[in-house]
């Protein structure tokens, strides 16, 4: 199983990127996906979460200017970002806690993506 995480990269304040992870492997379900990052010096924190039913849970930071979002049939979350500051830099990671075939629910991590906001 593996988590592929695209879409970060250089923008100006303001400005607003969208982050993909797509889930493959031998995946029977997707209980919980979300995003989390780490700003250097800083401790990884939770950005956004989604469950299999549709539940979504922000950060306060992010409340209001990020959005996630998944596609079941592709296996996959988005993260939609706007009003980018400069705090919101950082390696934003994919997190899933999926449940592989014919076994239990597995928490796996993707690799990370860097978000790099200027003013």
């Amino acid at each position: 199983v593996q988590l592929q995480a695209s879409g970060g990269g250089l923008v100006q304040a303001g400005g607003s990127l969208r982050l993909s992870c797509a889930a493959s492997g031998s995946i029977f379900s997707i209980n919980r996906m979300g995003w989390y990052r780490q700003a250097p010096g800083r401790q990884c924190e939770l950005v956004a979460v989604i469950t299999s039913g549709g539940y979504t849970n922000y950060a306060d930071s992010v409340k209001g200017r990020f959005t996630i979002s998944r596609d079941n049939a592709k296996n996959t979350v988005y993260l939609q970002t706007s009003s980018l500051r400069s705090e919101d830099t950082a390696v934003y990671y994919c997190n899933g806690l999926l449940t592989i075939t014919g076994g239990s629910a597995v928490n796996y991590w993707g690799q990370g993506t860097q978000v790099t906001v200027f003013q």
